[in-house]
């Protein structure tokens, strides 16, 4: 049995969702497997891929589709993003810096954002460079969409757009990687790789922003694999996808703060550098496509430096291209709340405006909305969903039933609580968004719920492994469930020798009651098959049921003359013993023998 650990959202065992039936879907490689599951809210959820060819889990965020929930046998086509090339390991720019997660909200498509890859250009490396191994191409069209397809709900029709570094990646990758995309947009890319100057502004970058050696990436500037990675060489192979094409002219533009003084010239000295050398490629790489009667749509901006305000922009302003490119609506259904959820969302103007019309769930109905659900049953009521909440209501898979109360803020301040039909959901920001049901959360309340002992859960309840019952990890001490014992919990030191002996699966298997004090400060718990004794001077030992335990008792356990136990149970010629802090006691032939020091 291993505890499981705290984390800040909602952590849970993948796959955490509705699989289309296998012959449906393509299978992913064994050996790309989801290692962790964190949900932000009931439609973004983030993933940690193992990937074989990197060598190291790698995140990947999703914005899952508008229908995920109102259609939850569907497929839906895959829109892949990519940063810039200041990437961080945390979160994408494209929900960090830009309006990403409320833009898609009622977009039909599952946003895929891989996380990190800074300088990467999203490519395979020919060496490891700064401590990554980079192979990101393999990574995203060869582990990932089979997985994504598998166990996401993810369509083979896909999508990519990209800014800077990401806009010449999803280029490169379409061109690269035939067939598969339908759709390839680049904003402020550098679309030629190759040309004059083009390297050497490339290794400078790529210094600059984490210390990156571009001959790591593809070799020294005269190798074949610059051109291999040049959407201007490549741009033969881009017949048949729907492409588009932006950029600013380093001017100022209305995202921009002027220089004092200085018509034209921008606060942001390196954006407006980097946007006219952006201008200069992609003009080039549009030319070669109307050489190659390739149609694109092309967007030469009056003005705009390399920033998050114009790639966000982009990002709105190619939409109903993709949409069009990738087979979905652009967004904006018409529908309408009503009845007792109109009220709910008309109160809660957090929710926004509805996305999805009415549909059945757990015995009521539910209506989605931009940034939340509501819920309705006759008996439960109308009630709000959102937030990590949500998310973590989403990672129980329904089976929680429907939400029986708003959510609301805890005594102390920092947690948060909402209750549902089987049970409830804590979170607070270091331990996430847990449930706590069933016979762990009636003892739970019986000892003060947030406010006893045990404080927050840090985890979900799980079954244990090897024997009939249940734990759930707290912050004090987990609680350990079986029919027989019931529900006790364990903390602190004794907790620490219950783990060192294989907790369940040890001799002592379930607890039977709560820690309670000795003399001299010392503290006992009780078990199946024996106790755990814990004082400051001995430390904690466990006595195990049998005679040892019985002579033990006899002699009057830590009140007698022996004292507490300070070794567990070992053995000896022909026998067992176990050491106190004054004797000792030996069986041999059954027969207990005590000794005094």
């Amino acid at each position: 049995m291993v505890l499981p650990l705290a984390s800040g959202l909602t952590t849970v065992a993948p796959p955490a969702t509705a699989q289309p039936p296998a012959d449906q879907a393509a299978a992913a490689p064994a050996d790309v497997t989801v290692q962790k599951v964190v949900w932000f809210s009931d439609r973004r959820v983030a993933l940690w891929v193992n990937s074989p060819s990197m060598g190291a889990p790698i995140q990947v965020q999703l914005l899952l589709a508008r229908d995920w929930n109102i259609r939850p046998d569907a497929k839906f086509p895959l829109l892949f993003m990519l940063d810039g090339l200041r990437a961080t390991d945390d979160e994408s720019g494209w929900t960090k810096d830009a309006g990403a997660a409320d833009f898609y909200a009622d977009k039909n498509v599952t946003v895929v954002l891989p996380i990190g890859g800074q300088s990467s250009f999203y490519s395979d490396w020919v060496e490891p460079n700064n401590g990554h191994n980079y192979k990101w191409e393999t990574f995203l069209t060869k582990e990932l969409p089979p997985l994504l397809e598998s166990q996401w709900r993810g369509a083979d029709i896909r999508g990519m757009e990209g800014l800077s570094m990401g806009g010449t990646a999803a280029m490169f990758l379409a061109a690269r990687n035939p067939s598969f995309l339908k759709y390839a947009a680049s904003y402020s890319g550098f679309l030629t790789t190759t040309t004059l100057g083009m390297p050497q502004a490339i290794q400078f970058a790529m210094r600059d922003a984490g210390g990156f050696d571009s001959a790591a990436m593809w070799g020294p500037p005269t190798s074949p694999e610059w051109e291999n990675h040049d959407p201007y060489v490549l741009a033969d192979k881009l017949k048949g996808i729907s492409l588009y094409i932006s950029s600013g002219s380093g001017s100022t533009g209305p995202f921009d703060q002027a220089a004092a003084g200085i018509p034209g010239v921008s606060t942001n000295l390196a954006g407006m550098g980097l946007e006219i050398l952006s201008r200069l490629t992609s003009q080039n790489f549009v030319t070669k496509l109307g050489e190659l009667t390739i149609p694109a749509q092309v967007n030469y901006r009056a003005s705009g430096t390399h920033s998050w305000p114009y790639w966000d922009f982009e990002m709105r302003q190619s939409w109903p291209q993709a949409a069009a490119a990738l087979g979905v609506d652009p967004g904006n259904a018409p529908c309408q709340a009503g009845g007792a959820i109109a009220a709910v969302a008309a109160a809660n103007g957090w929710l926004g405006e509805c996305v999805t019309a009415e549909y059945p769930v757990h015995g009521g109905i539910a209506q989605d909305f931009r940034s939340g659900r509501v819920f309705y049953s006759q008996a439960t009521g109308a009630h709000p969903l959102g937030g990590v909440i949500a998310g973590g209501y989403q990672a129980a898979l329904g089976s929680l039933g429907l939400p029986t109360g708003d959510e609301r803020v805890l005594p102390d301040g920092r947690g948060r609580f909402q209750a549902f039909q089987n049970g409830s959901l804590y979170w607070t920001p270091q331990t996430g968004a847990q449930v706590v049901r069933g016979a762990i959360l009636d003892e739970w309340g019986k000892q003060g719920f947030e406010g006893g002992l045990a404080g927050y859960p840090v985890a979900p309840e799980v079954k244990t492994p090897n024997r009939d019952g249940a734990v759930q990890a707290f912050e004090n001490g987990p609680f350990y469930y079986s029919h027989k014992t019931g529900v006790h919990r364990v903390q602190g030191l004794i907790l620490g020798k219950y783990a060192q002996m294989g907790y369940e699966n040890s001799a002592l298997s379930f607890p039977t009651a709560e820690e309670v004090p000795l003399k001299d400060l010392g503290r006992v718990s009780a078990f199946e098959g024996g106790n755990i004794y814990w004082s400051p001077l001995s430390g904690a030992w466990a006595v195990r049921t049998g005679p040892i335990m019985d002579a033990w008792k006899d002699a009057g356990y830590e009140n007698g003359k022996l004292g507490y136990p300070i070794s567990d149970e070992f053995p000896v010629p022909g026998g067992t013993q176990q050491n106190f802090q004054t004797g000792f006691i030996v069986i041999r032939d059954g027969k207990p023998e005590i000794h005094g020091l």
